[in-house]
């Protein structure tokens, strides 16, 4: 049975005037979890990440641990949905602020759950459904491009992971606005492809941030 591991980027700059950009802890996350993955001993086959910067070096970082010579192949159909033209259109508007990441995260589920509900008549340049869609079919075209027993490795984003995860137990509403909140950097969700279709196996895995790793724990 084939696996595919979804891994969220490193701590992106949270605040700065380029938050798409690794912080230095997220590249140190970003070697910790190639580390991770090295442990484990799986030998991937196929490697994927979105456009955006964060993912791009994230994968870069991790893959270069594992020393295999795979190389992540950029299809954006990976990327996070943008959190700046949701909130613009669902919240008022909101820029981050590194003193108060809570509030932001306040801001940010008011600004979901009006993107969801939104539906298809939703104002942004991609409405909800449509994120929906594009995730899913970057999975449906990896799992497709997996031999039998053939391991794949995905450098993503929070709200994807979250909703994918969501979709795999039939609620990918509940994903996006549930289990987003809690997707660590650099933590791991681990799916399974067989006979009977795709599988959720595991959910934020990030046991390479405990004991004397546990200050490298971000959430953002």
């Amino acid at each position: 049975m084939g696996a595919i591991y979804l891994v969220r980027h490193g701590q992106a700059s949270f605040g700065a005037a380029n938050y798409d950009e690794l912080s230095e802890r997220g590249a140190e996350q970003s070697r910790l979890v190639g580390f991770e993955l090295l442990r484990r001993g799986v030998r991937f086959t196929e490697s994927r990440s979105g456009s955006l910067s964060r993912q791009r070096r994230t994968a870069e970082t991790a893959l270069a641990v594992l020393g295999d010579g795979l190389s992540a192949k950029e299809d954006p159909r990976w990327n996070e949905y943008d959190h700046v033209d949701i909130a613009r259109h669902h919240a008022g508007g909101a820029g981050q602020d590194a003193a108060d990441p809570r509030a932001y995260q306040a801001v940010l589920d008011t600004a979901l759950t009006g993107w969801v509900r939104a539906g298809a008549d939703g104002p942004c340049a991609e409405t909800w459904p449509e994120f929906l869609a594009r995730v899913t079919g970057a999975l449906t075209d990896l799992v497709g491009a997996l031999g039998k027993g053939e391991h794949g490795v995905v450098f993503t984003s929070g709200g994807v992971i979250a909703t994918l995860c969501g979709a795999l137990i039939g609620a990918p509403e509940t994903g996006l606005l549930t289990l987003n909140r809690v997707t660590v950097n650099a933590g791991i969700s681990k799916l399974v492809s067989g006979r009977g279709g795709v599988t959720l196996l595991s959910f934020n895995e990030h046991p390479h941030f405990e004991a004397d790793a546990a200050k490298l724990l971000t959430y953002r």
